[in-house]
């Protein structure tokens, strides 16, 4: 054991002096104009070093370096500049004058991929062959210059294209190691903050760079992000995803296949791919399994009861953070600058509450042209489908749809768009809308169009037109009626026509019947100030006793009624009175005309009926 320790301690000596020896013989200046040469020869680029390089032995042998600037041929401001630069050097390699740079650590620095730090190359300039531009290992020369690794800490890079926005990518962490043949493994990390928003990425993925600059492949193994920040959820969104992407060099082209992604619960898979030029052109086809977008726009479901709602309805939600924008951004603009082609499908949708299956999208867009070919799934056991179209070319949008609802139910509607309405029924609906502005508020006040509208098992809460029709006749006569303690008119139809325009919907032609009911109508709905005034004729066929003519008549006479005020607070007035003076009057009339018959040839008799022609 003496003896191991012993010759382990010489050994130990040995490599010691030996390296002290190095860096005392070897001076790591004389590596600075082979190096510049070198990354000049091989890419182009301009190496600059500012002070001297120094070694650094433990734990690493390493060259350090002060501030670097690393820039394209032609380009106006440098790609990268860091504070400073470490090389991870091989000892052997140095007795045969040869630096083989295992590792590069760049340390606070800054990467910029914008215009401004691009290649320029000059136009007569001949075109190389597309064969592998990648530094090889050149022939000894005195000395040779190979890298295997990268590292990049406490960095930031900076992306613009073309004359887009700069996304900043702040806090990176970069490792990546790559073999003889150009196959590299990458381990990123780093996050971007833009508009009160911070989205944090940490990424593990294998690179394929052999055919580098002209094919570039990765595959991400694993790659976890978070998104939090104004306008989102409180909670933020994130998940984890996996995929495969590949960079074309001569079509411009990125292109994406096996893609994994999940956000919060919401789970996706696809392809698709983008092609980089003045006007890019992407082209996507995702599968949700589930897409729940509450969840991932921050919009609370409708699942609380209609009192909790209601009562919700006077207190104002607080104002989300505003986003700072340069003036007055038209909606929609960004659309005018990309063509696209997308086709979606989710197994399982849910969007303010409302829970879609098998939902289909076919959606194209031509330099802000947006057409929705195809915009269907089922709601329950019914089916709605909305294509249209949204015109953002010129300075005004322009935004049409076709709806069309089969059987799908009234109330989840209400309750998805918080309108305080207490109704039920499966309703079809068939007819076109138009607007400058695709969402819920702009739909209240802006909107206009027509529709054909029909329900069946309908059920209007709050008011039984059937009671207050009863019971006001039965306080003015002596007709009895059956007891209905129910809060609510019942009908097996409905049908209107539905006009809407500057946030006011206009229903004619109504039309609705019962057993114990028929009804018809018109009147006005204010979507903004949730407020209506409707007119209504019902005639209540069933549940009278007493008089049989009496009841006849009200079977067969529609009685006024107008239902008006706020939706939560409705009034009514009901013409029961001025129905039954007429009946009386006319029942009063037939009277004395059968007399008159009777007595037709009574001096009386001729007397009543000469008073009754002047009235």
């Amino acid at each position: 054991m003496r003896r191991f320790l012993t010759t382990l301690m010489i050994l130990l000596v040995v490599l010691v002096a030996g390296l002290s020896a190095l860096v005392m013989l070897v001076n790591p200046n004389d590596f600075r104009a082979y190096m510049v040469r070198q990354v000049a020869e091989r890419s182009g680029y301009q190496l600059k070093l500012d002070g001297p390089l120094r070694w650094h032995v433990w734990p690493q042998l390493s060259i350090i370096s002060g501030r670097m600037m690393l820039t394209a041929p032609g380009a106006s401001e440098p790609l990268i500049v860091a504070d400073n630069m470490r090389l991870d050097v091989s000892l052997l390699p140095l007795l045969s004058h040869q630096l083989q740079v295992k590792q590069v650590m760049l340390k606070g620095s800054v990467i910029q991929l914008t215009p401004q730090t691009e290649a320029v190359h000059e136009r007569n300039a001949p075109v190389g062959p597309k064969d592998n531009t990648l530094p090889q290992v050149a022939e000894d020369r005195g000395w040779s210059f190979d890298i295997a690794g990268l590292q990049v800490a406490d960095s930031v890079l900076v992306f613009q294209h073309d004359s887009d926005e700069q996304v900043t990518v702040r806090n990176i962490r970069l490792a990546m190691q790559q073999d003889k043949s150009h196959q590299a493994d990458i381990d990123f990390s780093g996050n971007i903050t833009r508009n009160q928003r911070d989205l944090t990425l940490a990424l593990k993925a294998k690179v394929d760079a052999s055919d580098y600059p002209h094919l570039l492949t990765a595959s991400i193994n694993q790659l976890d992000w978070k998104l939090q920040g104004a306008d989102l959820p409180q909670q933020g969104i994130g998940g984890q995803a996996t995929l495969r992407a590949q960079w074309q060099e001569e079509q411009k082209k990125i292109a994406f296949s096996q893609l994994n992604i999940t956000a919060n619960d919401s789970a996706l898979s696809g392809e698709g791919s983008v092609v980089l030029g003045e006007q890019p052109d992407w082209a996507l086809n995702l599968q949700f399994d589930k897409l729940n977008l509450d969840n991932l726009l921050g919009q609370p479901a409708s699942s609380v009861s209609s009192a909790v709602r209601q009562q919700g309805q006077s207190q104002k939600s607080p104002p989300r953070p505003v986003i700072a924008a340069d003036g007055d951004v038209p909606d929609y603009r960004g659309l005018a600058g990309f063509n696209a082609r997308l086709m979606l499908k989710a197994k399982q949708l849910q969007w303010r509450g409302m829970p879609f299956t098998q939902v289909s999208t076919q959606v194209t867009n031509q330099a802000g042209l947006l057409k929705f070919n195809e915009l269907q799934g089922n709601l329950g056991s019914g089916h709605i489908s909305l294509p249209g179209s949204l015109d953002a070319r010129s300075s005004t949008p322009m935004a049409t749809f076709r709806p069309r609802l089969e059987n799908i139910e009234i109330d989840t509607i209400l309750k998805a768009f918080d309108y305080p309405i207490a109704m039920t029924g499966k309703t079809s609906l068939s007819g076109t809308f138009s607007g400058h502005k695709v969402d819920a508020d702009a739909f209240r006040r802006d909107w206009q169009g027509d529709a054909q509208i029909k329900m069946n098992d309908v059920r209007g809460e709050g008011l039984n037109f059937q009671q207050l029709v009863q019971q006001a006749v039965a306080r003015s006569s002596n007709v009895q009626v059956q007891e209905n303690y129910e809060s609510a008119t019942r009908l097996d139809t409905l049908t209107s026509t539905l006009s809407l325009k500057e946030g006011k919907i206009t229903l004619a032609e109504m039309s609705g019947s019962s057993p114990l009911l028929a009804v018809d109508g018109k009147g006005t709905l204010d979507l903004q100030a949730e407020q209506g005034d409707m007119l209504f004729n019902v005639r209540v066929l069933d549940g009278w006793k007493g008089d049989e003519k009496l009841v006849e008549m009200l079977k067969t006479t529609a009685i006024p009624l107008r239902v008006y005020g706020k939706w939560q607070a409705l009034n009514y007035s009901l013409e029961v009175d001025s129905t039954l003076r007429k009946y009386l009057q006319d029942e009063a009339k037939r009277r004395i005309n059968d007399w008159v018959e009777r007595n037709k040839d009574s001096r009386d008799a001729q007397d009543v009926k000469k008073l009754l022609e002047k009235k």
